[in-house]
């Protein structure tokens, strides 16, 4: 009776995990009668494309078991959304290997990297988290411009979850449910942090009303899923 009961909660157990396992990459109907629109359908690449090119990069990129990864030293270049976004929600999943470093820009435009990024970033490792002006190129952080704010990481090797919120000139990242930067990018100050920034060349830096997302190459093996939006 033992044996049968150990047997029984491995099957319960097994059949639990197959079910959180099947949720990934999916819409639940209240997500679809929000509007919310599955931006990875973690089987293909449809929905992106290079930034540089016409096609999905034929390295450098990996979808496996659900998971769009970028690899380690292959760079296969930054990807971006086919379709171009202005007012959104979006959510993602993200999981980063020891030192590596990724990004999340928003409003970018065809062929150009630049533009308003949530950092992707192993703090305790790359040398780039000490750079910037107080921890403004830290995880979460609007990099280079503004530092993220009571913050709470997963270990290297867990999920994080990443929300990014713009609408109009308001904009908010949030870091596992917790609201970690907040700006205006048509205010003057947020002008003025541009202007003290790596970014103080790009007269047109955050100006764009609609842009595609991307997602950086920075030559380390980084990991994503459950990429959803909602446009509004």
């Amino acid at each position: 009776m033992k044996n049968l009961t150990v047997f029984v909660c491995l099957v319960v157990m097994t059949l639990v995990s197959m079910t959180f396992a099947q949720t990934d990459n999916q819409l639940c109907s209240t997500e679809k009668a929000q509007g919310w629109k599955l931006l990875f359908d973690g089987k293909t690449s449809t929905g992106w494309k290079s930034n540089r090119g016409k096609g999905f990069p034929d390295k450098g990129w990996e979808i496996k078991d659900g998971i769009l990864s970028v690899l380690s030293k292959e760079r296969g270049g930054d990807i971006i959304t086919t379709e171009a976004f202005e007012n959104f929600e979006l959510t993602l999943d993200v999981k980063l290997t020891k030192g590596a470093n990724s990004g999340i820009k928003y409003f970018i435009q065809e062929g150009n990297g630049v533009g308003c990024e949530f950092q992707v970033l192993d703090d305790d490792v790359h040398p780039d988290a000490k750079l910037g002006v107080n921890n403004n190129r830290q995880f979460g952080s609007l990099y280079d411009l503004i530092p993220a704010q009571n913050r709470e990481l997963n270990p290297i090797g867990e999920w994080n979850s990443v929300r990014i919120l713009v609408d109009g000139g308001h904009v908010e990242h949030w870091l596992n449910g917790k609201l970690v930067v907040k700006y205006d990018r048509f205010c003057p100050c947020f002008r003025q942090l541009i202007l003290h920034s790596k970014f103080k060349d790009k007269t047109d830096f955050a100006t764009f009303k609609t842009g595609h997302i991307l997602l950086q190459d920075h030559g380390d093996t980084v990991s994503y899923r459950n990429i959803k939006i909602r446009p509004f």
